[in-house]
Parts: C-alpha cells; structure tokens; sequence
C-alpha cells in the first residue's frame, strides 16, 4: 500500500505519533499492519484510505507530499486524537528533501575582492551540536532494537530527530536518517526491495556523521553538513551524445528514469525524471519525452541520440537543469565503438576503480567482457563475464519482477562468443563485482541494451542459455564473519549477539588465524558491549546504555567498508 500513498514529510509523522497515548502507541504497529490490507483510492491531491465501510483516512497532498499535521484527516470518532492519523503517515513513504528545480545564476562575473585576513576554520554550532547528539542518540537506539524490533515509535523518534537535524543545517544526516526509516519499514514489510546492506549503509552513515561532526571543522565539517539544494551553475553551451538509460525505483516511494549522456572530453551527464510512483512509473518513464528544452526525444530515444543544448545549467553531480531559459533540440548520437564515447572505454582500469570509488561518484565503469555462463547465488543468478584476465560477477539492479533486469542477465549467459561493452555500476567487495546496467545487443552491431528498461527475446541470442553453475569454494580471507555480525545486528539488535552461540569466542580467534587482528579485536569488543550489563548498589541489572555498543558497531562497520574499499581494488587488479 506505501507506494500508493503520498510521501510524508518527517516531522509530520512524528508529530502525529507524539500526540498519540501511551496506550495508543503500544496499539500503533497493529494498526499499521490493519491499514495495510485497506483499500485505498486517489481523488485529484487526496488519497483516501477506507478504515472500515464507513470511516475514511485522507490524506492531503497538494504539492505531491503532506506536509502539515492538518492534512491527515480522520472521520472517526475519536479524530483528531486518534490512531487512525499516526498509522496512515507510518504507513506513507518518507518525503525526500527538496531538489532546487532551478538556480539563481548571476548575469555579470563577480568582481575582484580584497584579500580577507585569514579566518578560524568553521566550527559546529551549539545547535548542530545538539541536533547531532539528538540523531545519535535516536540512531543508537534503532542499532539497539534492530529492524526487527523498531517499530512505529523508535522510528518517529529518529524522523523528528531528522527533522531537528534539517533545521539546524545537517542535511547530509537528515537524509540518511530519513532513509533508514524507509529501509526499517521495508524490512518489517517484507518487501522485495529491501537490501539489509542498504539499511546497514544508511544506518552506519547516520551514526558516522553525528558521531564526528561535533570534532569537524573546516571543509570536513562541511562536507559533514551536506548541502539541502543542488547549486547549479551555469554551462553555457553543451553538446551531449546518448550513453544509456536506466530505471528508478526506490523503496521510499520515488520512480522514473534517468538517461546519462557525455560531451567530447568524457565528461557525463543525466537527465531524470523521477518523481512519487511505483514500478509502473518506472517502466512508463522510457517513453516520456524528457524535461529539458523543446526537444521531444523520450528517454529512450535520448540514450541512442544527442542533445545540443544552450543557457545549459548544471548541478556538481552532473544533472542537467531545465530552466525556462535552457534551449535543447535533437542531435544525432554515436555508437559506443565511435568517438566521442569510445573514450570512455579507453580509460585504464585502475583510473576508473579511483574514479568509482570516490564520493558522490555514481560508480560507473566502462568494461568490455566476454560472458561465460551464470552463477547460483544466495540472492539469485549472477552473470559471470571475463575481462582483462579478471572474472567478474554482474548482478541485477532491480528484483522487481516488472523490470527485465533478472531476465534479461540470463539470456546473456547465452551470448558467449562475441566481446561485448557493457557498462555497469561498480559493487564495492572482495572480488571483481558490479550491477550490470547496459550492454551490446549481442546480435545487432551499432545498438545496445538498457538491461533494466529493453526486454531481450530468445530470438535475440545466438544459442540456448547454459544452465547456473555452482558458486566455486572461495579462498578469501573470512572478513565475512565480522561483517555476518554486524547485519546481524541491524536486523536483531543487539539481543541477536547477547546469547551463546553466536561465535563470541571462535569467530574472533578465526580472524586472528587469518591476519586479521584488528578485525578479532573489533568483533571481541562488539559481542563484549552487547552483553555486558551495569548493576546497582543492590545488583539490580541497570537499564541499558546503548553507547559502548553503538559506538563498538560503528567501528566494526568502518573497518568493513574500508576494507571493502581496498579488497576490491586488490580484486580488480591483482
């Protein structure tokens, strides 16, 4: 039901559930789970949720999201105080912050200033500081009761901690607080979308920023805060040729597509079109002509034409603005193997892994494989591909059935004797691994394929697709034991480590065998803090301080993630 619902702001959610009773909130989750199955209809910018054959939950969303407590509505009897209201914005995807549709940009160039005398490095504020404490302290306490026992409550309490945070200006963990939310409600939903590594990335984000920001200064501390609009700038003239197109679909309730693009020099660039909607907006957004200019290219048409654009603006991360004063007509594109694009290919492999590595950096890499067959793994098929000397393993974005992405990887598996360029978004891990986004047609030289939006036929490969093999024995060293426990916790909490049994003891002398040292001492620490409890004067067990063990996990995350960073270079280049 969350897709069909509006996005809801924050501090709307968190509002409504402060309001509530303690009696009500203990109730809150049930009532949840008894929305889930309601009907649900759109009228215009109100969508109405049927509580029961006479009683109706509306929500108001005249911008595309709620953004006031007042715009959930409730007939029942005992509205406005009510659980109905609480449950209705738990239930709505969690309101992504706003994007600057459009910059300010200056007519005249700035004028040469005086030389300042040199400055303090920036500090944090008093209220950024207390807006960081107020998100670890929020943040702590999910780790603490993991997915499976953060319900309604726990999360309102980190969406108002978001919210303090957006105001005071920490908009980089506002965000990632926001998405930790819309990962917990995934993972207690059972939808298909969720990835428990995409709830620990959030989550260890969230909880690295709060916990360094009040020691920051400078272009750390900035870098900390985050930015809450994309500053475009002026780019006068560009002339962009179509690189391909691919998907989106976010477990927050967002969909649509975005088409990347380069000019001469390699440079790339996207044109989106995302906006509130499920899957159907997902595949419906290839076909739509995209928002910049007059041109009426689609998406898809966009990925295997080009662009000339002039007034062009442009956000650091690439994105096309579209101004009233951008002007964009049609221009003929260019094959993958032709230049300009050809560039993109000749790039060295290790220059492309720094590249993909670094922040903010969409991760792409240009390879060109040869694919050899599939692979079975836990989390389905993978496409395996040779390149270079290196095996690699190529996933699917997207698992929604509505998308060909998992089709579409095991027709591949068939086309094994032609060289083919792919490009695809660079998986940090211990060995060569990447989620495939395009490729060649294998049959039809000049073209390529979108994975996630062109569906391959049969007819489309040159021979049956071979059976998956079995996954061969890895010989890697066993980081996985740390890393098992650290999903664990975010999906347990820390009751998951408090028992025996859950390798205390052997996990870490393992490691120790292995050459890792810091990583035995890190997870001895992490099961140490989960059990360890305080007694009072009269040996009474003290409640909880999630700090020591918080603060044990986020080290053993960081650890992981840049271990992670450096196997995989070593994997990509060994």
């Amino acid at each position: 039901m969350s897709t069909q619902l509006p996005p809801v702001a924050p501090e709307v959610t968190a509002a409504l559930v402060e309001a509530l009773s303690p009696r009500l909130r203990k109730r809150l989750d049930a009532g949840i789970a008894k929305l889930a199955d309601r009907p649900v209809d759109r009228d215009g910018d109100t969508v109405r949720i049927a509580v029961d054959d006479t009683t109706y939950v509306e929500l108001h969303a005249p911008g595309g999201s709620v953004t006031t407590p007042d715009a959930v509505r409730c007939g029942c009897l005992l509205a406005p105080d009510c659980l109905h209201r609480a449950a209705a914005a738990s239930s709505a995807p969690v309101a992504e912050l706003p994007l600057a549709a459009e910059p300010l940009v200056a007519d005249r160039a700035p004028q040469p200033q005086e030389p300042e005398a040199p400055e303090q490095p920036e500090r944090p504020t008093p209220g950024q500081l207390a807006a960081a404490r107020t998100v670890w302290t929020a943040a702590a306490a999910v780790l603490d009761a993991g997915a499976d026992g953060c319900g309604a409550v726990l999360q309102a309490e980190l969406l108002r901690a978001a919210h303090t945070a957006r105001l005071a200006g920490l908009y980089r963990v506002a965000a990632a607080s926001s998405s930790v939310v819309t990962a917990l409600r995934a993972a207690r939903s059972a939808d298909p979308a969720y990835r428990l590594a995409d709830l620990v990335a959030a989550l260890g984000d969230v909880l690295a920023v709060s916990h360094r920001l009040p020691h920051a200064e400078g272009e750390e501390l900035a870098a900390l805060r985050g930015t809450a609009r994309q500053p475009y700038r002026p780019d006068g003239s560009l002339r962009l040729y179509g690189l391909f197109s691919e998907p989106v679909l976010t477990a927050s309730g967002y969909a649509g597509a975005v088409t990347w693009t380069a000019d001469a020099n390699g440079r790339l660039y996207q044109v989106s079109d995302v906006a509130p909607g499920g899957a159907a907006r997902a595949t419906g957004a290839a076909d739509r002509a995209v928002r910049l200019g007059d041109t009426a290219l689609t998406h898809r048409e966009l990925s295997r034409a080009g662009l000339a654009i002039s007034g062009a603006t442009v956000s650091p991360t690439g994105r096309l603005g579209a101004g009233a004063k951008v002007r964009a007509v049609r221009a003929p594109g260019v094959d993958w193997r032709a230049d300009p694009l050809d560039r993109l290919w000749r790039v060295p492999l290790r220059d492309q892994l720094t590249r993909a590595l670094a922040p903010d950096s969409p991760g792409l890499l240009f390879l060109e494989v040869t694919f050899t067959g599939t692979v079975r793994e836990s989390a389905g098929d993978c496409l395996l591909a040779a390149s270079d000397g290196i095996t690699l393993r190529l996933t699917a974005a997207h698992d929604d059935p509505s998308l060909p992405h998992r089709d579409n990887l095991r027709l591949l598996a068939a086309a094994t004797d032609t060289p083919l360029r792919v490009i695809a978004r660079l998986t940090p891990a211990s060995h060569p691994r990447a989620t495939l986004l395009a490729t060649e047609h294998p049959t039809t030289p000049g073209t390529h394929v979108d994975v996630g939006l062109d569906r391959l036929q049969k007819a489309d490969l040159p021979a049956p697709t071979p059976p998956p093999q079995p996954a061969p024995p890895s010989d890697e060293p066993p980081v996985h034991l740390l890393v098992r426990r650290i999903h664990q916790t975010a999906t347990g909490g820390r009751r998951a480590l408090a028992h025996p049994g859950t390798g205390g003891v052997t996990d870490p002398r393992r490691l120790a065998a292995h050459g890792l040292p810091t990583a035995a001492a890190l997870l001895t620490e992490l099961h140490s803090t989960a059990t360890t409890r305080s007694r009072d004067t009269f040996g009474r067990l003290l409640p909880t301080d999630p700090t020591c063990f918080t603060e044990a996990w986020l080290k053993a995350r960081e650890y992981t993630a840049a271990l992670d960073r450096a196997l995989c270079v070593a994997g990509w280049t060994a």
